[in-house]
C-alpha cells in the first residue's frame, strides 16, 4: 500500500504542478490582452492561455483572475469613456461661453448701432426743419440744371 499511496502523493503533485503552470500561463494572457487592449473574455483568455474554458470556470483560482481582470478591464473602460465624455463635455461649453461672449458683443455693437443711426436721423430732422421750403426748391432746381450741364 506503500507505493500505492506513494503514487497517488506523486499523481497529486504533478496535478498541482499542471495547474501552477497553467494558472501562471493564464495570468500571462491576461496581462498580454491588457497591453494589447483586447477583449477580456474567457473565451480569449482561454485561447491565449492554451487552456481550456472549463478549467476558467472550474478552478477557483482561474476563475478569480479571470473575474478580477475582467472587472478591472470594465472600470478602465468606464474611466475611459468617462474621460472622453467629460473632454467632449468641455469642449462644448468652452464653445458655449464663446458664443454668449460674442453674443454680449454683438448685442453691444447692434446697440451702439442703433444709437449712432437716431442720432443721424435727428441730424436729418434737424436739417430739414433748419431749411425753410423755397430753398429746397432752390436747390432741387439748380440740381436738375447741373445734371443737364454733366450730360
Amino acid at each position: 500500500m506503500t507505493s500505492a499511496a506513494g503514487a497517488t502523493a506523486a499523481a497529486i503533485a504533478a496535478r498541482r504542478e499542471q495547474t501552477k503552470i497553467k494558472l501562471d500561463r493564464v495570468q500571462k494572457a491576461i496581462g498580454q490582452l491588457r497591453r494589447e487592449r483586447g477583449r477580456l473574455t474567457v473565451r480569449a483568455i482561454a485561447e491565449r492561455a492554451g487552456v481550456s474554458a472549463t478549467f476558467l470556470y472550474e478552478n477557483y483560482d482561474a476563475r478569480n483572475l479571470v473575474q478580477q481582470a475582467a472587472t478591472n478591464s470594465k472600470r478602465q473602460r468606464d474611466q475611459a469613456a468617462t474621460e472622453a465624455h467629460e473632454q467632449i463635455e468641455a469642449s462644448w461649453r468652452e464653445r458655449a461661453l464663446n458664443a454668449e461672449a460674442e453674443l454680449t458683443r454683438t448685442q453691444k455693437e447692434v446697440f451702439a448701432q442703433r444709437q449712432r443711426i437716431g442720432e443721424l436721423m435727428g441730424q436729418l430732422r434737424d436739417f430739414d426743419q433748419m431749411v425753410p421750403g423755397e430753398s429746397v426748391q432752390a436747390l432741387t432746381t439748380e440740381n436738375t440744371t447741373l445734371k443737364r450741364r454733366v450730360h
